[in-house]
């Protein structure tokens, strides 16, 4: 048993602790192993429910012979991607310049100071259909370090270069914020890429998989593109019938898998991710008129599956389970509810991820203020305290994840600071408590330096960061907000709460320098667009003053769309004030009555206690 891999913070490294391999975890300490072997380093990235990562790792990772290769010639590494987005984006980008095919297992060879300088995905144990046997490339690698060094170097060397490169082209400084008709022509060109026959995007004659997309969902249900561009936000509904109706879903448990390897949403990947179940709750609320049965499913899916014995959401559940002694991909939810219950669920990764919880947090605040469901805004607040106490340093620094209360070395990103912000501004408007929201200011604080740049707190990871191979500044959605676009959200969310105009020009200035990219390519940036989006329009926001949070003012209020619905108490209303957020100030109950105050822009209309005044 490795003790390495054994006593970290990632159930795919723990799985890996049994390999004959001799594992390092990420970290300079390997590097600095290569350095003195004067070996090349052999960089393996995968995840826990990932399942070629699972095949290659019975073919290779567990023969006694490829790992005698290995641990002869190279010094290797095994990264979780989950835990490290940083290292698998600085890698899969370098990877980019080998092969056009990326994904997981990502396999990258690197020189002892890190430069990558040849990369793959899964390599098989013998040559199939024009791909090498992984042995094969090991004895390439090895060859080719110990007689052709100089090219190895200049290969490298191209390659830092180029990343070098991209990572210093900054994003465009003299754009502006986009406006109502420049959105709703971005959703018009993304409603063009329906797939007219099954739903969602693509084209169902291509035959490529099919991902549910909620980033670009979520952009097409905005408030101003249903005003200015309606016949483009039916499509987000229509995908979300679609995909509920279809093998994406799971029909007992009700979450979603990760995606479908065809265009009619039938032979799915199964496994299930916390970033896609929590986004497609938020979907299902925002759909009109919202589907409440969808929006059940993926809420019990997230707290029954997902939620872990220390509160935190778990990354995602395993497509693979044991089922008759042999492993099986889908098999387990190829069953019936009666026939489930007797076979061992497939494993579910517990690393609670920081910022994946705060979408999972925020999810459920909102949904559950709306339905009434006050389990659910528990379980979100259950979620949210475990983060805030297991995944932050003693010095206040966040984290990335942890795994049974176990905080992982891994720095946050960019991402993880938003997307956790976002989340506990919704957990506390659910909840009245303010110490919520002023806890996300601070996030979002910490991101923003003198000169008023956004970008991670403390630069980074710091081996990348040494290394000089860092991951690309992008913008752009892949399964989850991208770190402009979550700080963008959390910012904007902290302006409508009247925390300033400050918050408002940090939303302004990312969604501004990224607009002419997010504009020509919506599908790649509808979170970013999102947040735009709720800019474009004045705010509408509603404030219940009242000690009856079941009064019927306020059950009226909650049924409202609007982009603040906050029911508090006398008392908490005077909190929040204290806090530095002027939406709540002055707002008190009338003759002892629930009062509604309902806001445009921070303008109040004169305050009712009736429900019939209260415009829907």
């Amino acid at each position: 048993m490795n003790p390495r891999l054994a006593e970290a913070t990632s159930p795919y490294l723990r799985a890996h602790a049994g390999n004959p391999v001799a594992w390092f975890p990420w970290g300079e300490e390997a590097f600095a192993e290569a350095r003195r072997r004067d070996v090349p380093v052999m960089v393996s990235i995968g995840y826990s429910t990932c399942h070629w990562c699972h095949v290659m790792a019975r073919e290779s990772f567990e023969d006694e012979t490829t790992a005698a290769e290995l641990d002869a010639g190279f010094v290797s590494i095994k990264v979780d991607r989950e835990e490290h987005p940083e290292v698998d984006a600085a890698y899969m980008a370098a990877a980019s310049a080998f092969s056009p095919s990326l994904g997981w297992p990502l396999t990258v060879f690197a020189t002892p100071e890190g430069r990558p300088f040849y990369a793959g995905t899964y390599f098989p144990p013998q040559p199939r259909a024009g791909i090498p046997a992984f042995r094969q490339v090991l004895a390439a690698v090895h060859e080719a370090w110990t007689e052709r060094r100089e090219q190895i170097d200049e290969t490298a060397d191209a390659v830092a270069g180029a990343l070098a490169e991209v990572r210093g082209s900054a994003p465009t400084e003299d754009s502006s914020v986009p406006s109502a008709d420049d959105l709703a022509g971005a959703a018009r060109a993304l409603a063009a890429r329906e797939d007219p026959l099954h739903g969602g995007f693509g084209d169902p004659s291509a035959g490529a998989p099919k991902f549910p997309v909620a980033t670009a969902l979520r952009f097409l249900q905005a408030r101003v593109v249903r005003e200015h561009a309606a016949e483009a936000s039916v499509v987000a509904d229509r995908a979300l019938g679609a995909m509920a109706a279809s093998p994406l879903r799971d029909a007992v448990e009700g979450g979603f898998f990760r995606y479908a390897t065809r265009p009619d949403w039938t032979v799915p990947h199964y496994e299930r991710m916390l970033t896609d179940n929590a986004q497609l709750l938020d979907v299902a609320m925002d759909a009109v008129p919202a589907r409440e049965d969808i929006a059940r499913g993926s809420a019990a899916f997230l707290r029954d599956v997902l939620q872990q014995p220390g509160g935190g959401f778990g990354a995602a559940q395993d497509s693979e389970s044991w089922i008759g002694g042999a492993r099986s991909e889908g098999g387990y939810y190829a069953r019936v509810a009666a026939d489930r219950a007797g076979l061992e669920a497939p494993a579910v990764d517990g690393k609670v991820v920081s910022g994946w919880n705060g979408l999972a947090v925020g999810a459920l605040a909102r949904a559950g203020a709306r339905l009434g469901e006050a389990s659910w805004i528990e379980a979100a607040r259950w979620a949210a305290d475990a983060v805030l106490e297991t995944n932050v340093t003693a010095d206040g620094r966040l984290l990335r994840a942890s795994l049974d209360e176990v905080p992982s070395r891994a720095h946050a990103t960019l991402a993880d600071h938003g997307q956790l912000a976002a989340g506990l501004i919704a957990l506390a408007v659910a909840t009245g408590e303010v110490a919520y929201a002023a806890r996300a200011r601070e996030l979002v604080d910490a991101c923003v330096g003198p000169d008023g740049r956004v970008a991670v707190p403390g630069g980074g990871d710091p081996v990348l960061s040494r290394q000089g191979i860092g991951a690309p500044d992008a913008a752009s959605d892949a399964d989850e907000p991208s770190g402009p676009a979550a700080v963008a959200e959390a910012a904007a969310a902290l302006w409508m709460l009247g925390a300033g105009d400050a918050y408002r020009g940090i939303a302004e200035s990312l969604i501004s320098s990224h607009a002419p990219a997010a504009l020509a390519q919506p599908l790649a940036y509808g979170a970013l667009l999102r947040v735009a989006a709720s800019l474009a329009a004045a705010p509408r926001q509603v404030v219940v003053v009242t000690d009856d949070a079941r009064a019927a003012l306020a059950t009226a209020a909650r049924s409202i769309r609007a982009d603040v619905v906050s029911i508090v108490s006398p008392q908490q209303a005077t909190s929040w004030t204290g806090a530095g957020f002027e939406l709540f100030a002055e707002k008190t109950q009338r003759d002892g009555l629930p009062t509604a105050y309902d806001c445009r822009d921070f303008a109040c209309r004169l305050p009712v206690t009736e429900v019939a005044d209260l415009p829907a």
